[in-house]
């Protein structure tokens, strides 16, 4: 019986690593000095390799098996997850010329989707650099409105609230025996942190806004959350930042860059720059925002930040696209205002306007959103104050070819109009028409936190 052979299929290391251990207990004693390497021989090599041929001839597709076990596949680490990709398209579309920053934030998004974040770090930490009204702010605002539905989901710090040591007692409570004790609620609780959690997401959104107002203990006091994602209040409570993504923004060396965007030193293009010109503009952009934070800020601050991100300078198309989606927004204001419900178009001819006068590269989009409000919101404000605007008008606003301005049309009911089919329009009241528009906006202003930009009318 102990020359008979088995044929199985098991592998040939498995096979020879048991033929070590295959002693007796009385080999075992009598040889203890004698190195494994003698035992090997039990199954010498031309008679497994005859049985080897003998199972693969009989037996096929056990090998084939096996080969499929260890076959090499290829893998792809920049495919996004289906919820990182939903979460970067949203917002995208709310976004214009940043397409790095909302890659970053996909990318730390989706690692925290997949658990591989660290216990003891923050998911991300992120300096957010570039020109004023470049939208570092708005990022993260937009973030919150694809996570949680809202732009203030976030736990935002102004810094320039913090320029003194002794306005950290704000953040973090007053200490036991000093003044203010227990009087003083601290804003970087737990429970403030997880306040705007759901079941889907447990993630935190922290943004520092203009980090380089503070004073330095401020910088001092994050040293702890950046790097071990703890923070000791002043009772003595601790707070857990590993399931947040501390974000901070900064202006330092913004005259440099707007010195380099206007071209005041020579070597860069003006106002009317192509984007072509521009990549020049940005690199060096780049540049003299991270030598300021690096001047600005200590080795040890910098170097437990994640990702520094260097915002774009935004040319005349991303203010055309800003253009687009700042009028939705104040469709959406009209449309959930407490005041009468009306709707408005803009001629091409009137956009133009507005943007050329919202354009100035230094300020970005700060200066297109003020010429909104100047040329169009105060104006629709006025005839809405004045009773000259009712329920379901369309207010279609144009240029005046005599004296160049912006001039406003009225159709009664123009909105309800557009909106309905002509049959529906010949046998409907101009009263059932009203009760319609009202219902259909109370309908839409339910939904419109699901639409990526504003408020649109059902046809």
């Amino acid at each position: 019986m102990r020359d008979k052979w088995i044929l199985i299929g098991i592998p040939t290391a498995v096979i020879m690593i048991a033929s070590v251990f295959a002693q007796s207990p009385q080999q075992a004693q009598t040889t203890p000095s004698k190195p494994p390497s003698s035992y090997l021989p039990v199954v010498d090599t031309e008679t497994f390799a005859a049985t080897h041929d003998r199972m693969s001839a009989a037996k096929p597709g056990i090998m084939k098996r096996q080969k499929d076990l260890t076959e090499t596949v290829l893998l792809n680490p920049e495919q996004k997850g289906l919820r990182a990709e939903e979460f970067e398209q949203k917002l995208s579309h709310r976004i214009v010329g940043q397409e790095l920053a909302v890659r970053r934030m996909s990318g730390l998004y989706q690692m925290f989707l997949a658990g591989m974040n660290s216990t003891d770090r923050p998911v991300g930490t992120m300096l957010f650099l570039g020109p004023t009204g470049s939208g570092k702010t708005r990022v993260v605002e937009a973030a919150s409105e694809v996570l949680f539905g809202k732009p203030n989901a976030i736990i935002k710090i102004d810094c320039a609230e913090f320029q003194h040591s002794h306005e950290i007692a704000k953040l973090i409570g007053s200490p036991p025996g000093y003044l203010g004790h227990r009087e003083t609620h601290a804003l970087l609780t737990q429970e403030n942190l997880d306040h705007y959690h759901t079941e889907t997401t447990e993630l935190s959104l922290l943004l520092f806004d203009e980090i380089e107002k503070a004073s330095d203990s401020l910088w001092q006091l994050l040293l702890g959350i950046l790097d071990k994602a703890t923070l000791t209040l002043g009772d003595n409570r601790r707070v857990d930042f590993s399931r947040t993504i501390v974000i901070m923004t900064s202006n330092l060396g913004t005259r440099e860059m707007s010195e380099l965007i206007c071209g005041g030193i020579g070597f860069a293009p003006g106002q009317g720059a192509s984007n072509d010109g521009g990549v020049g503009v940005d690199e060096k952009i780049s540049r003299t925002a991270v030598d300021a934070a690096r001047r600005k800020f200590s080795p040890e601050f910098m170097n437990r930040i994640d990702t520094v991100v260097v915002f774009r300078s935004l040319h005349e198309d991303h203010l055309r696209q800003i253009l687009e989606l700042e009028l939705q927004a104040v469709q959406h204001r009209i449309m959930v205002s407490a005041g009468t419900k009306f709707t408005f178009q803009c001629s091409g001819g009137a956009k133009e306007m507005i943007l050329k006068e919202g354009i100035d590269v230094r300020y970005g989009a700060r200066h297109l959103k003020r010429a909104i409000e100047r040329l169009l919101v105060y104006p629709l404000s006025n005839l809405v104050a004045t009773n000259q605007v009712d329920l379901g008008d369309l207010i279609e606003v144009d240029i005046n070819p005599e004296t160049g301005q912006l001039m406003f049309l009225k159709q009664a009911a123009g909105a309800f109009i557009r909106a309905m089919p002509d049959s529906i329009i010949e046998t409907e009241t101009v009263d059932d028409q009203s009760n319609r528009l009202g219902a259909a906006a109370t309908r839409e202003s339910d939904e419109v936190g699901n639409h990526a930009g504003g408020w649109r009318w059902r046809n």
